[in-house]
């Protein structure tokens, strides 16, 4: 496979493009991350969630700290060519920091309050070797 297939996607003016990381059995939404073009085409090539983050100004490979390794099954492009998902096999369950199987595990509910609608399935701690 070439590389050309980059040239489809519209990164906006910081050089990034938003991903939608997306649980391929249960369809679940995991997390929304962003990528650069080095990160999407080692996302591609090593067929891993890869990422950039903004936080850190870096290439983030997802898992390299907790060990929550995505395996990258698919990428999908928008009509508009501006995001992007990633069809990922989440390894270890949780795909956020915060041991929870998505990020989106609060909902807003009829009174104005976010409540959590998941279990925490990993130890945070446990994840990030903090004691």
């Amino acid at each position: 496979m070439t590389d050309a297939w980059i040239e489809d996607v519209k990164f906006d003016s910081r050089g990034l493009v938003p991903v939608v990381a997306q649980d391929s059995e249960s369809g679940r939404v995991l997390m929304l991350a962003w990528a650069n073009r080095e990160a999407l085409l080692e996302a591609v090539k090593t067929r891993r969630g890869v990422y950039f983050s903004r936080s850190r100004n870096r290439l983030w490979r997802k898992g390299e700290e907790s060990g929550n390794v995505q395996e990258l099954l698919s990428v999908q492009l928008d009509c508009d060519g501006d995001s992007v998902i990633y069809e990922v096999r989440q390894l270890g369950g949780a795909a956020c920091h915060t041991g929870h199987q998505s990020c989106f595990y609060r909902t807003l509910d009829e009174n104005g309050v976010w409540k959590e609608n998941a279990p925490v399935l990993r130890d945070p701690n446990a994840m990030y070797g903090h004691h």
